[in-house]
């Protein structure tokens, strides 16, 4: 089921952060380094809610085991695109969670008068990079040195995906 996050599920929605910031170096966290509370984790939901930005949940026999967030461009002349992140757990991953989350918030962006969805990838993430251009995103540049990860330099792509 992806549905938009409740405010009351912020503790497990963290829960589940954690848990895949343990099992991948491909996301922004380092183990332990997420420093968001509970409280925090609620305020941010509540934010998202109140400024066009939504958090998208993938469920899994009640739990949370995957995300998609949308966060909408905060001023006049960014409004229209929206910078997606999204992980999925990876006992998970293979189900066709990611693909379900993209549709969703393609329904949603096109709902909401979005027309530019925009998302960075590690360039050797072959698996995202698969999903991201089956669901219609393209490359649009390299930030090089764009990360540090186990004491090494990783480039991402700078990805974009135009609606109409």
């Amino acid at each position: 089921k992806i549905r938009p996050i409740e405010q009351t599920e912020a503790k497990e929605f963290l829960s589940m952060l954690v848990k895949i910031d343990t099992e991948t170096d491909l996301m922004l966290f380092e183990p332990e380094e997420r420093g968001t509370s509970v409280p925090a984790m609620k305020e941010k939901i509540q934010q998202y809610q109140n400024n066009g930005s939504v958090i998208f949940i993938a469920e899994d026999r009640g739990s949370i085991v995957g995300f998609l967030e949308a966060e909408r461009g905060f001023s006049n002349r960014i409004k229209h695109s929206a910078q997606i992140f999204i992980g999925i757990l990876s006992s998970q991953r293979g189900k066709g969670l990611g693909s379900a989350l993209f549709r969703k918030l393609n329904c949603w962006a096109m709902a909401e008068g979005i027309s530019k969805l925009e998302l960075t990838v590690m360039t050797h993430n072959a698996n995202a990079l698969g999903l991201y251009e089956k669901m219609g995103f393209t490359k649009e540049g390299t930030k090089k040195r764009s990360l540090l990860v186990n004491g090494k330099y990783v480039d991402e792509y700078y990805m974009g995906k135009i609606l109409s």
